[in-house]
């Protein structure tokens, strides 16, 4: 046991009318929705980088959290772990999700790396022997150290590739070794910064043979999780080649790997790209490719990533519908990958970040299952289709063009537009958020 989190309660469910702040209002993992547990509905997930490993930095200024943990040895990284777990227990988080960087001091070279990796990797696993948090996914930082400036699988240095593709090795066996459910891979600096120095033809090339090997590696030692990929527009890379959801399909099919991988889908990352995390959670779940959601949000009025906690019921109720009506996660869940302001140095701010956010979480989900059980914006949706449903107007996609027209002339089509009644939807789903 550590003392970072002392004095801390574990944090229960009290219901709305409470003012213990340490207590959730409306996140009660027991309640039965649509079927479910609401704890297995939302299966939220704490993000290790974030909350562990995040130093407090922006891109204008340095450190400002001090952590009895922080710095690069095993004594300071089995510390780290302790403490994650013991905050693990307190939110009764039932998942987490790590990069191999996030649980392991650097080591001087790969082999290092390898066997301080699985040293962490074993430690973890004791400690999860005596929680009830298990691993939603593992992934490999392929983008901090400067090996990486120009990317790691569609890096120009065969070296890096190399490098790369032996420490996606190791983070799926460590994956493996804790039961994850999932395996993620974002490519944070997998883009260009220039076109004067880039080979598009090559790149795309060697990252889709690097995706090829995970998929094989992962048949080959029976993972039985989901490979995902995160998709991101910009930012570190001027344009990324994993942009969006849209993206990510176009190259899956072309390597033919859309019945492989799937997508896990950030809220943050969906903005930057110019959608709502709706869309981006809809198009998946319409591509079947649909996997599992990152949960944070930006800050609407600067450039970059902010990665802030959620705090929008009416913003995540519509995340939530879609993710029920695409029949919810089977691997997937709610990673808050998120991190507290720079200025927020307690203990306790961590864990009301984790809490607030779950609540609010809880009540998006909520409102979505209750708008899903009333049937009136699936209704509407259907009968503005309804005129397809006519045997005569099933054959049109199956027709020609000629056919087609045959028909215009000789029944005098000449059609007249309907409301889209976008405004009374509105009005409808803001009666249950």
């Amino acid at each position: 046991m550590t003392d970072f989190f002392k004095g801390i309660p574990q944090i229960r469910f009290e219901g709305a009318e409470s003012d213990n702040e340490f207590a959730f209002r409306h996140y009660n993992p027991d309640e039965m929705l649509a079927g479910k547990r609401m704890e297995d509905h939302l299966r939220f997930a704490v993000a290790y980088w974030h909350s562990f490993a995040w130093p407090g930095g922006d891109p204008f200024g340095g450190q400002t959290f001090e952590r009895p943990w922080f710095g690069d040895s095993i004594a300071l990284a089995k510390m780290k772990a302790d403490v994650a777990f013991e905050m693990f227990d307190i939110l009764q988080a039932p998942f987490f999700c790590f990069h191999d960087a996030d649980v392991r001091p650097e080591g001087a070279d790969f082999a290092e790396n390898t066997r301080n990796l699985e040293e962490i990797v074993d430690y973890i696993g004791t400690k999860m022997e005596g929680s009830k948090t298990r691993l939603l996914w593992g992934t490999a930082n392929l983008f901090s150290n400067r090996r990486f400036m120009s990317g790691a699988a569609t890096n120009p240095d065969p070296e890096v590739f190399a490098w790369s593709a032996a420490t996606v090795k190791t983070c799926m066996d460590a994956t493996q070794r804790l039961g994850g459910e999932n395996y993620v891979l974002w490519g944070g600096r997998e883009g260009y910064e220039t076109l004067l120095n880039t080979d598009l033809t090559r790149e795309s090339e060697q990252m889709g043979r690097f995706l090829s090997m995970v998929v094989d590696y992962k048949h080959k030692i029976g993972f039985k999780g989901a490979i995902l990929i995160e998709p991101k527009p910009q930012e570190p890379s001027k344009h990324q080649y994993d942009y969006d959801v849209a993206t990510v399909y176009g190259f899956l099919k072309r390597f033919g790997l859309e019945n492989e991988v799937k997508v896990n889908i950030e809220q943050g990352h969906a903005i930057l790209a110019g959608h709502s995390f709706e869309h981006e959670i809809a198009l998946a779940a319409s591509l079947g490719i649909f996997g599992s959601i990152d949960m944070n949000r930006n800050d609407y009025q600067s450039g970059w990533d902010t990665d802030q906690f959620p705090d929008s019921v009416p913003e995540m109720a519509r995340a939530y519908y879609e993710i029920l009506r695409a029949g919810g996660y089977t691997t997937g869940g709610t990673n808050f990958d998120a991190k507290i302001r720079r200025q927020s140095l307690d203990p306790e701010d961590l864990i009301l970040a984790h809490v607030g956010a779950m609540d609010v979480c809880a009540r998006a989900l909520k409102a979505a299952a209750a708008l899903l059980a009333d049937g009136g914006l699936e209704a509407n949706r259907q009968a503005r289709y309804a005129g397809w449903d006519a045997p005569e107007n099933r054959t049109l996609l199956s027709s020609d063009l000629a056919s087609i027209e045959a028909r215009v002339r000789a029944q005098g089509i000449n059609p007249q537009p309907r409301s889209g009644r976008q405004e009374r939807l509105e009005n409808l789903w803001n009666r249950f958020v």
